[in-house]
């Protein structure tokens, strides 16, 4: 069965990811040291609060470098909402300076007239790179559940692989390069949709192949 370590650094959500990966037939468990990063099969970085507190608990815990070395070696690696945002290099939420694996900074959502934040509810995903392997099988068009004040905003834009519109605003909901994938949205939280998405990291992990390879077509 394919092992997938769900970073536990007290910060939100960890039972409802193992829950969901459990649910697609993964075998998730708590990872708080650099030994349980490298017997794991993939990765997932969930996380719910804000970015220094959340920053401040991985090197408190010695776990900053573990996860960069683990995502560089090539490991299948998901971010969770503020995990997604971890895995930048700051915040304007914040001061520490983030994991450092996406050029690029996490900014606030620009408020404007009518507009509420945080984003928060159902949304449709726009999937600009609709091939990956993560995208496999979801419904047209995919709702998922968002919760957040700020996004992610990579300096190359081919890091962005979904975006959603939030008002008249096209806020980054997903980014992926290699063996490394991140999602702004709870798939944990988003239904049948969500335990899609989980249920494609889990089999991309226990195959081998990349994340973000393109499927080849349906003959």
């Amino acid at each position: 069965m394919t092992v997938i370590a769900v970073v536990d650094y007290d910060v939100g959500n960890l039972h409802s990811a193992c829950k969901g990966l459990e649910r697609v037939g993964g075998r998730p468990f708590l990872a708080t040291t650099a030994a349980d990063l490298t017997r794991a099969d993939g990765i997932v970085l969930p996380g719910v609060g804000a970015f220094d507190a959340a920053m401040a608990e991985l090197q408190g815990r010695g776990l900053v470098e573990p996860l960069q070395q683990a995502a560089r070696s090539g490991k299948p690696f998901l971010g969770i909402c503020l995990g997604l945002q971890l895995l930048f290099e700051g915040s304007d939420e914040g001061q520490l300076p983030g994991l450092g694996l996406v050029s690029g900074r996490v900014e606030a959502i620009p408020p404007a007239p009518g507009l509420t934040i945080p984003h928060m509810g159902w949304n449709a995903l726009h999937l600009t790179q609709p091939g990956l392997p993560l995208w496999q099988h979801l419904p047209d068009p995919a709702w998922v559940y968002f919760v957040h004040s700020f996004h992610g905003v990579p300096e190359d834009p081919a890091w962005v692989v979904a975006t959603v519109n939030h008002g008249h605003q096209t806020l980054t909901a997903a980014i992926a390069q290699d063996n490394l994938m991140a999602v702004q949205f709870h798939p944990e939280k988003s239904g049948e949709t969500g335990l899609a998405i989980l249920h494609n990291f889990v089999e991309a992990v226990r195959a081998g192949r990349p994340l973000v390879a393109p499927c080849p077509p349906t003959p």
